[in-house]
């Protein structure tokens, strides 16, 4: 066998590896183009003057959450000028059997702009639907009493589109090391906020944090 034939198929066979390796690198490119992960959702309330972020990872049916839900509130409303204020979804299906539920409830809302309304409702009405077996019956109820479009809010309740982004926060809580609810980050740290001292001792945190951001 001559030496410029054996330099022929090392060519082609060269030529046949190159082929393959795009390929293979297309379709992977292919693949990922075609996925479409999951968008977070962004409720945020406040005017955010001092740039002070308080972000709470909550579940609806947690009574820990419905404890920590007035004096959060009313923190929020007091310092609404100076800070935002998100709320993000991290139901604990394991121990909360209607908090995946509740979240539904409350993105479907969002999706005719009445997320923080129904937010607020779910957490004052937190006795009444988190022990039922069919909590859906009061979330339209709460729909009705907002003045939602019931029909399309149990369209949306129902979609893929408000699963999806419930699961987006909870891939992102769990990426923060979210365990329990309701977990507080302030500026992006973790922080055990004294809820249960109430309002008052949750403003000062955060008017701490406040003051030495202005230090900065």
């Amino acid at each position: 066998m001559s030496k410029g034939f054996l330099a022929v198929i090392v060519v082609v066979i060269l030529a046949f590896v190159g082929y393959f390796a795009l390929s293979g690198n297309k379709s992977s490119s292919d693949k990922n183009s075609k996925a479409s992960p999951g968008t977070l959702t962004n409720h945020v309330e406040g005017n955010g003057k001092s740039g002070v972020k308080l972000v709470e990872y909550g579940d609806y049916q947690c009574p820990y959450c419905g404890q920590a839900y007035p004096a959060v509130k009313q923190a929020v409303a007091d310092l609404n000028d100076q800070i935002y204020f998100q709320f993000r979804n991290f139901p604990l299906t394991n121990a909360h059997p209607n908090a995946f539920a509740g979240a539904r409830a409350a993105e479907a809302a969002a999706l005719q702009n009445e997320f923080w309304q129904m937010h607020d409702l779910l957490y004052e009405s937190q006795s009444q639907w988190s022990e039922s077996n069919d909590p859906t019956s009061f979330f339209n109820k709460y729909a009705k009493q907002l003045g939602l479009n019931v029909p399309q809010f149990e369209k949306d309740y129902e979609s893929n589109k408000v699963n999806n982004l419930i699961n987006a926060d909870m891939a992102e809580g769990n990426k923060l090391g979210v365990q329990g609810t309701p977990t507080f980050f302030l500026d992006g740290k973790k922080i055990d906020l004294p809820y249960t001292s109430g309002a008052s001792a949750v403003e000062k945190v955060i008017n701490d944090a406040i003051a030495q951001k202005q230090k900065q």
